[in-house]
C-alpha cells in the first residue's frame, strides 16, 4: 500500500537492507516496530517491500521526530538485533521531501 502523506515539506527515512539467514523474532519485532512507529509523534506513514533487498521508507513530520524515533527504547533494541543478527548489510538515508505527486487508489 502507498502511504498517504500530507503536502510537502516532510522527511523520509529510507532503510535498505540485506538479511542474514537468522530469523530469530525478526517478523514479530518488525511488526512491533511498525505498531510503535505509528504511535510515535511525527510519524506520517511508511511503505515496505522485500525481495533480495528490503526497502522500507518511513515518512516523518520533521527531523526531530526522526531523532526521537531513533532513540525510542524498543527501537534501540531492534537496531542492536539488526546489527548483530538480522542484517548482512544495511544503509539508512534521510531526505527532505520537497515535492510529491501521483494517483491514489
Amino acid at each position: 500500500m502507498i502511504a498517504t502523506t500530507p503536502p510537502p515539506p516532510y522527511f523520509a527515512v529510507i532503510f535498505t537492507s540485506v538479511r542474514t539467514e537468522v530469523d530469530e523474532n525478526y517478523t514479530e519485532t518488525s511488526t512491533e516496530m511498525v505498531r510503535l512507529a505509528e504511535q510515535h509523534a511525527g510519524y506520517l506513514g511508511h511503505e515496505s517491500a522485500r525481495e533480495e533487498v528490503g526497502i522500507t521508507v518511513s515518512y516523518w513530520k520533521d527531523l526531530e521526530s526522526i531523532r526521537a524515533w531513533k532513540q525510542q527504547t524498543d527501537h534501540l533494541v531492534a537496531q542492536k538485533m539488526g546489527r548483530e543478527k538480522w542484517y548482512a548489510a544495511y544503509k539508512t538515508r534521510i531526505c527532505a521531501v520537497e515535492r510529491d505527486y501521483g494517483v491514489q487508489i
